[in-house]
């Protein structure tokens, strides 16, 4: 029996925004670019290794994304620094294998503050472009939000990485866009 009632379709939520050009270093010594995000999704987060606050939770959270997605081609974590000046390729190498996880699959970058900071800000959205110093010496991103970018680079939703609800809303969302 076919149901009397017309179906909606659910409403077209426009992209936040769209993922601009870049280029850091991941744990490995490899340059990773936007370009490595191409055709697959993508979990952005900003986080740094030496961090006894928000960033264990966060990155606790996302292993459970992680280890759900980890075996989709079409699946990927980048884990921005947000303390370039102690998080250096050598040492996200040690916090990557301390992670245990298979780092084609969830990267994590380093590069200049100023770049790494006007990506979390002008580009993924995920923290208040205002935040902006006038002195990146005196500057410091500290934000539990995370960004989830489509296959074309767009991004479409901001989460956050601290709460439980949203997590299992992301990989809800995860979920429909690896279906696209």
């Amino acid at each position: 029996m076919t149901s009397l009632i017309p179906q909606l379709a659910k409403p077209v939520i426009p992209p936040i925004g769209t993922v601009k050009e870049f280029s850091f270093t991941n744990q490995d010594g490899v340059k990773v670019t936007e370009k490595d995000m191409a055709n697959k999704v993508t979990v952005v987060e900003f986080f740094f290794t030496t961090c006894k606050g928000i960033c264990p939770r966060m990155n606790k959270n996302l292993r459970t994304i992680y280890d759900q997605f980890k075996t989709e081609n079409d699946f990927l974590i980048l884990s921005h620094t947000c303390d370039p000046a102690i998080d250096t390729v050598a040492q996200l190498k040690k916090y990557a294998d301390s992670m245990a996880v298979d780092t084609k699959k969830w990267m994590f970058l380093t590069g200049s503050k100023d770049s790494l900071y006007h990506m979390a800000r002008h580009s993924y959205k995920i923290d208040d472009p205002k935040n902006d110093l006038n002195s990146i010496e005196d500057d410091f991103l500290h934000t539990q939000f995370m960004a989830i970018v489509n296959k074309k680079g767009d991004i479409v939703k901001i989460y956050d990485g601290l709460k439980k609800d949203e997590i299992k809303e992301m990989k809800s969302e995860i979920e429909n866009l690896l279906k696209k």
